[in-house]
């Protein structure tokens, strides 16, 4: 029983230390610039060209590290400006982890000074990953059904909207940087490009 119980403190004490010595935090980010007003954009008369335009600026929020962080071309996420997960961790099964490291290990429910939180803290599935794409095939992944967790258009801007693990993305430890603009005025993008016909850039 003492050799038992010593094992399981010195499983617990290993367990907080990882989370304990994860990397000192980056200095502070310079904040993002904020994003072209939608009221510039839809005096663009072409509706096609309007579309290019709004996704370029919605594109600019997927592609900040906020996003690609937790959508990552392999099962390792990545942290901070894109370095790779501090301590290793991997995808699991179900995005949150492996048995023993999960993410809740050391993602609580909420930040946690240098610690991202949020109580559903997980990894975006492998098929909606677009670490290192360009614009045009984020576009296109973004409108197929089978690659954006079988949502509609619509769907899809609500989920923008309304997600709060996407809201995350403004609302970082004080260290890092929070992605360009707020989550309604990218959600408020994102509808009227649908509007104009959702239309992808040339890959």
């Amino acid at each position: 029983m003492r050799l038992q119980h010593a094992l399981l403190v010195a499983a617990a004490g290993l367990l907080a230390a990882t989370c304990a010595v994860a990397p000192k935090p980056p200095p502070s980010l310079r904040p993002g610039a904020p994003l072209r007003p939608l009221s510039e954009l839809m005096t663009i008369a072409d509706a096609g060209a309007r579309g290019l335009a709004l996704f370029a600026e919605v594109g600019r929020v997927l592609k900040h590290p906020r996003c690609v962080n937790c959508h990552p071309a392999t099962d390792r996420p990545l942290q901070g400006a894109g370095e790779p997960h501090q301590p290793l961790a991997v995808r699991g099964v179900d995005g949150h982890g492996v048995a023993g490291q999960g993410c809740s290990t050391c993602h609580g429910a909420a930040n946690y000074e240098h610690v991202p939180g949020h109580p559903h803290w997980r990894l975006a599935p492998a098929e909606m990953a677009w670490e290192g794409k360009a614009l045009g095939e984020i576009c296109a992944q973004l409108k197929d059904p089978h690659r954006n967790g079988g949502r509609s258009l619509d769907a899809l801007v609500h989920h923008m909207a309304e997600d709060s693990l996407i809201a995350y993305g403004w609302n970082p430890p004080a260290h890092l940087e929070p992605a360009p603009s707020d989550q309604a005025t990218v959600a408020a993008l994102l509808k009227a490009w649908v509007d104009a016909g959702a239309p992808c850039p040339t890959p």
